[in-house]
């Protein structure tokens, strides 16, 4: 069996290494990662963590880190963390 291609590109700009600010290297470290790898890395925080909202799975309660992450949000909605990584990456 041969695999199918799906017909969608990576977009190159997602791909790019961006270098994570102190606030955001506290969760993820200080290297510069594509920002997939920083999503994922914040999600693996949010389950290792548990702070994924136990009634609604689509809100995650924040701790110290994530509160200065997310400007001293209580909570988000997981549909606005990528507009919380593009405020603390260069």
């Amino acid at each position: 069996m041969s695999k199918e291609k799906s017909g969608r590109k990576v977009n190159p700009a997602l791909m790019k290494p961006v270098q994570p600010d102190e606030v955001l290297a506290a969760i993820v470290g200080a290297e510069a990662q594509p920002r997939s790898q920083i999503t994922k890395k914040i999600w693996d925080y949010v389950k290792k963590h548990g702070l994924q909202d136990g009634r609604d799975k689509r809100r995650i309660n924040a701790d110290e880190k994530l509160k200065a992450l997310f400007g001293g949000r209580e909570f988000v909605s997981m549909f606005e963390v990528a507009k919380f990584i593009s405020q603390h990456i260069q």
